[in-house]
């Protein structure tokens, strides 16, 4: 099983501690588009339109300027890091020890900065929509461009024979659509009313699924695993290469 979850811009701050080492990170065939966009994300947030160029909000200025230490910066696993209504839901850290290690395992987190990364996957702080502009990758209009033709091979690789079970918000969904060989296996979660309690159930989806010992093989079994938390809904796809729906609640 393959959990699919999206960044959050609501991150951990640690004082101290060692840098980014994209050499120790999961996927390393990632390493060099990587390299492009960090280059890119110091240079862009040291220019004096950085905070137009990476369509930040004025309260991100500080955010925006601590980007060119993004390489030297403290760096803590990807479940320390995110914060925010999803990964406050998760909580892996409260996880048990067996759950903890299925979770290491089946979740993947894309990531803006670095395509995609696993829970103990240590990175840097960092201020980088997927809208942004970055110097260095004019070939492609925009992240969301540059990583959706790189992340197709690396995402399929890592779901093997199993589910996905896609947790993204729609900002990230169009960085990877799984590929005919995995759409009688791919899952997208739905959870109708405000976006604060949608994040709010993907998240605890996610604990619940990382709690479960046995992966479930299908998107009938997955429901069932989730059915017996919450109210759901299973529809099929609707046309080929679409995703089946589970509608939570």
């Amino acid at each position: 099983m393959l959990i699919v979850l999206p960044p959050s811009e609501t991150q951990a701050r640690p004082a101290r501690g060692r840098g980014l080492d994209l050499a120790r990170l999961s996927f390393p065939e990632l390493t060099e588009a990587r390299v492009r966009v960090l280059d890119g994300m110091v240079a862009t947030s040291a220019r004096p339109d950085a905070m137009r160029r990476l369509e930040a909000p004025a309260g991100a200025a500080a955010e925006v300027a601590r980007n060119v230490e993004v390489r030297t910066a403290p760096a803590v696993a990807a479940a320390r890091l995110y914060q925010g209504v999803l990964y406050d839901a998760f909580d892996p850290a409260t996880l048990e020890a067996a759950a903890l290690r299925r979770a290491g395992r089946r979740v993947v987190i894309v990531s803006s900065l670095l395509g995609a990364v696993r829970l103990g996957d240590r990175v840097p702080a960092h201020r980088l929509p997927i809208c942004a502009q970055l110097d260095g990758l004019e070939e492609a209009p925009g992240l969301e461009a540059y990583w959706r033709a790189r992340l197709g091979p690396v995402l399929t690789a890592a779901a093997g024979a199993g589910v996905v079970v896609d947790l993204r918000s729609s900002s990230y969904a169009p960085l990877w659509r799984p590929g005919p060989e995995l759409a009688d296996r791919w899952v997208v979660l739905r959870v109708p009313g405000s976006p604060h309690g949608a994040k709010a159930t993907r998240g605890r989806v996610a604990r619940l699924l990382c709690a479960e010992p046995t992966a479930p093989g299908d998107a009938p079994a997955l429901a069932a695993v989730v059915g017996a938390a919450f109210d759901v809904d299973l529809r099929p796809p609707d046309r080929d290469r679409r995703p089946w729906v589970l509608e939570v609640n």
